[in-house]
């Protein structure tokens, strides 16, 4: 089935023996480069998560958290594989009280890292190369520099106060006092030296090593509470993915502590409709779809981050159908909680073999805390931000916890093999726009780069934002691409909407199908720097 109701901007990727898609173009040519040269995803996965991290600094790095969901072509299993930080042993609940709450920015914000954990764990199961050859990519531009975009340039300048409040932030990334205009080399000596560092003597480095003494300096320095006994005690997480049949695909998501169990929910409460008869694009299925993401995240906020998340009553038929029931043909007054934008980056990487890759990391916020540790260069993320403070919650906060992540990573099975891995960054938006894009491909039939560009929608509810202090207001938000007549409906059905330009919504997702004659698809999405590419 083929859609013909969207004309993409851009053309769709295709090539036969592997596919890369990332938000940044430098980090798609290294996940390609590595896979021409015999290498396997896993392999390119390192390569792209590290080059992501230098070239799209206010997304993702070696001071951030990631989740890597990846699936085996010769054994068929898969596995996630969670790099994730733990809150540092000094961060109490009293001591963020007296603070006033938990700061969204500065040194207070930084939570222990664990994206290299994770990374480092995925390519110990799943690499096919050395370590240390994969991280030319990542060396080069930030030894030699990289050319600043127009998308980085936007999010310096929104984020200027945040990094001109750090020394080292600000002479990186505020040269002169201005963010580097679009082409400046940007060039940072000291993460080129970590990398340099990390490549000869391995990913544990970073945690036990000679870079995890230089980091937990510059983190006392700089005025965290994340110690060098919290860098040696983080740890990846691997767990099997959790997944639900939905009509006729296996969609499969990252486990704790990722809230991608949302989207699967998602999907469950809107299964009994008859979605093709509702018309892409319509009134009645942005509807029916807003009303559903409302519902789900009510029970994202009251069970994700509990240690044992009840997840088969969360997906089960009884909820799903009680939730249904629910969405009648007027807009809910669903707030989340009693009366913050964060930003990730995504990848998807496919290989020779079929061996599959879906990958998300985040620093949190833009910039995470706008702190940069002076002796290693690493960029310093603001997690702790994403805790709650208040009795019984189940994301309270506690010494030694892992908070829970809106980050996660799909990927969609048929039988028994990947049928499309895509994702998105976009904090609280991620699992509403993944939604979308799996709708738009397994119902409507739209191919990669057709479903990415499709006029997308996001909703928030008052104290949904992860964020903290966890505000949100309601509000759906929607590309003027829509349509007026859809606009209008939605409009007429109750829903508060704000109409923003095309391309201009949230989320930046990158996607690539298999086809069952072996071709693979790629699509990136215009909306930030994303790049695909395929041989």
């Amino acid at each position: 089935m083929a859609y013909d109701g969207i004309r993409a901007h851009r053309p769709l990727i295709m090539g036969r023996r592997g596919a890369v898609a990332t938000n940044h173009p430098v980090a798609t040519a290294a996940g390609l480069d590595v896979l021409r040269a015999g290498g396997t995803a896993a392999d390119a996965a390192v390569a792209v998560s590290l080059a992501l991290g230098v070239v799209e600094p206010h997304m993702s790095g070696l001071g951030g958290d990631g989740f890597y969901h990846h699936w085996s072509a010769s054994t068929g299993r898969a596995e996630t594989y969670a790099g994730t930080g733990q809150a540092p042993r000094a961060a109490t609940v009293d001591r963020y009280r007296a603070e006033g709450g938990v700061p969204n920015r500065g040194p207070l914000s930084v939570q222990t890292p664990g994206k290299v954990a994770g990374l480092a764990a995925l390519h110990a199961a799943h690499g096919g190369r050395p370590w240390g050859s994969l991280l030319g990519a990542a060396i080069e531009a930030a030894s030699e520099g990289f050319a600043a975009t127009h998308a980085l340039r936007h999010f310096v300048g929104e984020n200027r106060a945040h990094l001109a409040a750090d020394p080292t932030s600000r002479a990186i990334w505020l040269p002169g006092g201005q963010p580097p205009a679009v082409g400046d080399l940007v060039v940072q000596p000291a993460l080129a030296a970590t990398l340099r560092r990390l490549a000869a003597a391995g990913p544990e480095e970073i945690f036990a090593g000679a870079v995890a003494r230089d980091l937990a300096a510059d983190l006392s320095d700089v005025g965290s509470i994340v110690a060098g006994e919290d860098l040696a005690a983080v740890e990846a997480r691997i767990a099997p993915p959790i997944g639900i049949a939905w009509r006729g695909f296996e969609v499969r998501q990252t486990p704790q502590p990722s809230m991608g169990f949302a989207m699967l929910q998602m999907l469950r409460i809107i299964e009994g409709f008859d979605l093709a008869a509702l018309g892409w694009g319509s009134a009645a299925l942005v509807h029916l779809m807003v009303e559903a993401k409302k519902r789900a995240f009510l029970d994202r906020e009251a069970e994700a981050g509990r240690d044992q998340p009840d997840f088969a009553a969360l997906l089960s038929d009884a909820r799903a159908k009680a939730h249904a029931a629910a969405i009648g043909d007027r807009a809910a007054h669903l707030p989340v909680r009693a009366m913050a934008e964060a930003d990730t980056t995504y990848f998807c990487v496919v290989d020779a073999e079929g061996n599959a890759v879906s990958a998300i990391q985040s620093i949190n916020g833009a910039f995470g805390s706008g702190v940069t540790a002076p002796r290693t260069g690493i960029l310093l993320n603001n997690r702790m931000s994403y805790w709650h403070l208040e009795e019984g919650h189940a994301n309270r906060l506690a010494p030694g916890r892992r908070v829970r992540h809106t980050m996660n990573a799909p990927m969609v099975m048929k039988d028994g093999k990947p049928w499309m891995v895509f994702g998105t960054p976009g904090a609280d938006n991620q699992v509403q726009v993944n939604f979308q894009v799996l709708v738009a491909a397994a119902v409507f039939g739209m191919d990669p780069q057709q479903a990415l560009e499709a006029p997308r929608w996001t909703s928030s509810q008052p104290g949904q934002e992860s964020n903290y202090p966890h505000g949100g207001g309601e509000v759906l938000t929607i590309e003027r691409g829509a349509g007026e007549g859809t606009i209008a409906g939605l409009r007429e059905r109750g829903h508060e909407v704000k109409v923003v330009p095309d391309l201009e919504g949230a989320c930046s997702v990158e996607a690539i199908r298999v086809l069952d004659n072996g071709v693979r698809m790629a699509g990136s999405d215009p909306r930030r720097d994303g790049w695909a590419a395929a041989y």
